[in-house]
């Protein structure tokens, strides 16, 4: 049996009539990168929230690191590290002002903190930068820094809530470098993004819309077991025009930009290959390059998330 660090049952919270997060379950094996997907406002925040002990359930259940999230909060925070959307920093401080912070924070011995401290700015790039004022740092170190702050004390389990949002690619291939490490020394790291690009480095994923879990699994899985019909990906001229044009289509099940592409679900390739270039043809949009191609994890969240959309619309 796999050793499971966070275990989440019926898990739910209202504010008000509103449903934030609806009776979600899920778990997450011990040194997993767990990816929780899911629009702004789709209930990942809240739900990161309650894990880490800072919001109460209205009902439902979790256990984090062994610990009840409801009955043992102070277990739980003393067991996680979190980083929050905000990178959790203190802009006026310096660097090793807000390293030495988090250590008094976490009770940690100085000479600890020193240590650590050491291996911070190693991992941030940011030695020399010491008395630097963090409010002058680009985003990525903030962003390094941050990190470094939220595993001060060296936790088992780590919460990352929009870790990435605002920063430059390049930025956000460093962290997850610095995330894959942590996972390879049995960190686990719980992390919410509405990046699907950034699902494709997850081990387990769940995609949350509208406070409810859509789908889970490994990448691999969901991009194989979900949707049966072939997708055709069109490069072409005015792709924005293209998909308003394909979306009106009867026999087009689902259309989406996928960068400079067009991505169209049909329910046969040859039809759809001949119809396709008909219909764009007929409005003066080039065709230049068609070919069915396997489901990205976009593909596979729209699929769900439509499918969804119509079971509430026939309800």
């Amino acid at each position: 049996m796999p050793e499971y660090t966070v275990e989440v049952k019926n898990l739910t919270k209202r504010f008000g009539d509103f449903t934030a997060v609806d009776s979600i379950n899920f778990a997450v094996r011990k040194g997993d990168i767990f990816g929780f997907l899911g629009a702004n406002g789709a209930g990942k925040s809240t739900t990161i929230r309650m894990l880490c002990a800072l919001l109460n359930p209205t009902s439902g259940t979790a256990r984090v690191g062994g610990h009840d999230i409801l009955f043992e909060s102070e277990k739980v925070k003393e067991n996680i590290g979190y980083m929050s959307q905000k990178f959790s920093l203190y802009e006026d401080l310096t660097v090793e002002e807000n390293i030495h912070f988090f250590g008094g924070v976490y009770g940690l011995p100085r000479a600890k903190v020193r240590e650590r401290m050491r291996w911070i700015l190693e991992m941030a790039g940011l030695r020399g930068r010491e008395k630097s004022l963090t409010r002058q740092l680009p985003v990525g170190w903030k962003q390094r820094l941050a990190l470094g702050c939220a595993i001060l004390h060296e936790p088992k389990i780590v919460f990352l809530d929009e870790p990435t949002a605002g920063v430059d690619p390049a930025s956000r291939r460093n962290f997850w470098e610095l995330i894959n490490q942590l996972s390879e020394k049995g960190v686990t790291v719980f992390v919410t993004t509405h990046y699907l690009n950034e699902a494709e480095y997850c081990n387990d994923i769940r995609l949350i819309h509208a406070g409810k879990i859509v789908i889970g699994g490994s990448p691999e899985q969901l991009k194989k077991g979900n949707i049966k019909n072939p997708i055709l990906e069109v490069e072409c001229d005015r792709v924005v025009d293209a998909l308003e044009i394909l979306q009106k289509e009867p026999w087009v099940l689902e259309t989406s930009i996928f960068g400079t592409y067009v991505h169209v679900s049909v329910e046969d390739e040859e039809k759809g290959r001949s119809r396709v270039r008909q219909r764009l043809s007929e409005n003066n949009i080039a065709v230049k390059r068609m070919e069915r191609i396997r489901p990205s994890l976009e593909d596979v969240f729209i699929h769900k998330i439509e499918e969804k959309s119509k079971e509430f619309q026939e309800r």
